[in-house]
């Protein structure tokens, strides 16, 4: 948790005034209890009224400055806190957004979620009460305790055995629960995952009725969390039980000893309800601190499982002293490329090489697990290789730094993801200041405008979360405009054509020829019919290189080509 602490910085100013209101507070309920034992002691026994009337307003002012300094620190401990979690969820935003894949990969999106949110939340208000108590419950404790002895030592002992086990007690709890709230978070984590595969998967569940299947799995996970809930609220809800039973007891203790003192002439009347309520301040401290250590178990696990995410150090970063390129645009080269995904048992491709430069069309072709996908992941690098290396422009990617690589590339991935907005902004994310006609003509290029034409609003038409309102076609289209909409040096198409019909695959193809006459395409596909007017088709098998030529080169030279387009053409449409 002291890791974090150095977030509190921006907000050291709210901090040091609300402490400050709250040692004034402290200082003012500490003194009351003295003029209470004046006005007693002085002017009730000597019938003084107006000793009476000058204390008693003396008193209102203190209990108003106190009453004012404590809606002052309530709200400056507000608004510090809150400061806090927003500069901490910024900073773990940040960080994250700085991951590879890799990172993700191992992570998960669910447990981001909850540390993003559930977790912070649990340090702002640990935070906003730790503003509160962390200085006014030691100033009345160790104040109330230096007071009461100061007005009678020997009934002070009565202290000396509450306290301690009061102490014993909070140890216990605290050691108890602070593995039970990380495991707690744990759940909770397990939980999010479920409940957003159950979101994100709402079709492919009802398709295959699976909807008892997933309530029952959600059900079990909600089970598991609410046991440990549970089970940890009541080892918590022990503390303030025995809290509680303590101070009363206490309390009877001091007023029973206490008049056996008055009665024997050791105290006046005064100095025992002034004890009294020393004894009370101290015994309510001890209460705030209680409280104050039971949200510090969980606190803690919530820091550790930040912390844990903040000092995960990204394995892909930009090289300390980038390189230059050449002067040349759109140039792509894999040299010996080999890459095998975290865990996997043999490389996902292995000695991949080939080039391709401006005014070509490279087509990227094989099976389901033949690698396609993974060289446009390395060329973004979304991954580093493990040996070989993939140049750009004449430079290792290594050596460019990630945003100048990726401000050369236009990618369409192989599921198309939209935005929640509208389809002018979703086309607007490949280039923040296109204007209009950029985006119409993008659009156009795509085959789109027809459909979104057809749409209410036309191009500010609304685009919901996940791009549901639109067809799997419509979202490739749009997702190929935002490409395009750059006008970027290197194409990538991911198998993007697979949800278009032949007539709209054709129309768009022959636009994207011209549109793309100077960048270098990449276009990875399984449909033969996308690839065979490309300037050089890679044929993979198993992460390898099986061939690479043209339509008629491979047709007539390579087995695993031939088989490919025997399996999807005719005999007679391919010769």
């Amino acid at each position: 948790m002291l890791k974090l602490m150095r977030y509190l910085k921006p907000v050291r100013f709210l901090i040091i005034l609300s402490l400050l209101l709250v040692m004034v507070r402290a200082l003012s309920d500490l003194y009351l209890p003295r003029l209470t034992a004046d006005i007693v002691n002085i002017g009730i026994m000597n019938g003084d009224t107006g000793y009476i009337l000058r204390v008693s307003g003396v008193m209102l002012a203190i209990a108003a400055l106190g009453g004012i300094c404590a809606v002052l620190n309530a709200f400056f401990s507000a608004r510090a806190s809150a400061g806090f979690a927003k500069i901490l969820r910024e900073e773990v935003f940040s960080h994250v957004e700085s991951f590879s894949l890799n990172e993700f990969d191992r992570l998960g999106t669910a447990t981001l979620i909850t540390r993003t949110t559930n977790d912070i939340t649990q340090l702002q208000m640990f935070t906003m009460m730790a503003i509160r108590m962390m200085v006014m419950a030691p100033m009345m404790s160790i104040g109330g305790t230096v007071m009461a002895v100061s007005r009678d030592p020997t009934l002070s002992l009565v202290f000396v055995v509450a306290l301690p086990l009061l102490f014993v007690v909070i140890t216990l709890v605290g050691r108890k629960g602070l593995p039970l709230f990380r495991e707690m978070q744990e759940k909770l984590d397990r939980l999010n995952l479920i409940f957003r595969e159950r979101l994100t998967g709402v079709r492919v569940i009802r398709a295959f009725n699976r909807d008892q299947y997933e309530r029952e799995r959600f059900q079990n996970a909600n089970t598991d969390y609410t046991v440990t809930a549970i089970f940890v609220l009541r080892i918590m809800s022990v503390m303030m039980p025995v809290m509680m039973l303590v101070m009363n007891f206490t309390i009877v203790a001091v007023i029973w000893f206490g008049g056996m003192r008055v009665d024997l002439g050791f105290m006046m009347v005064g100095d025992l309800m002034a004890f009294i309520q020393y004894g009370t301040h101290i015994m309510m401290s001890m209460f705030a601190l209680s409280m104050l250590f039971v949200m510090v178990p969980r606190a803690a696990a919530s820091a550790g499982r930040i912390n844990e995410i903040l000092e995960i150090k990204p394995q892909i970063v930009d090289p300390p002293v980038p390189q230059k390129t050449n002067g040349r645009r759109g140039f792509v080269e894999f040299r010996n490329v080999t890459f095998s995904y975290p865990g996997a048992e043999r490389p996902a491709i292995y000695n991949v090489s080939f080039q391709a430069g401006p005014g070509e069309t490279t087509a990227i072709i094989g099976g389901t697990g033949s690698g396609k996908s993974t060289i446009s992941n390395l060329l973004l690098r979304f991954y580093d290789v493990e040996s070989g290396s993939i140049l750009v422009d004449g430079v290792d990617i290594r050596e460019l730094p990630q945003a100048e690589l990726r401000a050369k590339i236009g990618y369409v991935p192989q599921r198309s993801v939209l935005f929640s907005g509208t389809v002018k902004s979703n086309i607007r994310f490949g280039k923040e200041d296109a204007t209009d006609e950029e985006i119409r003509h993008a659009a156009d290029i795509a085959q789109a405008t027809e459909f979104i034409e057809e749409m209410p609003g036309g191009f500010d038409a609304v685009i919901v979360q996940g791009g549901m309102n639109v067809s799997g076609g419509q979202k490739q289209r749009l997702s190929i405009a935002r490409a395009l909409v750059r006008r970027p040096e290197i194409c990538i198409f991911d198998d993007s054509f697979s949800a278009l019909d032949f007539k709209t695959d054709a129309r768009l193809r022959a636009a994207l020829k011209k549109e793309t006459a100077e960048a270098t395409v990449i276009i990875v596909a399984q449909r033969v019919g996308t690839v065979m007017d490309a300037d050089r088709i890679i044929v993979l098998e198993n992460g390898r290189v099986a061939g690479i030529g043209t339509h008629g080169e491979l047709l007539r030279n390579n087995d695993i080509y031939r088989e490919t387009v025997l399996s999807q053409l005719s005999e007679e449409g391919t010769a």
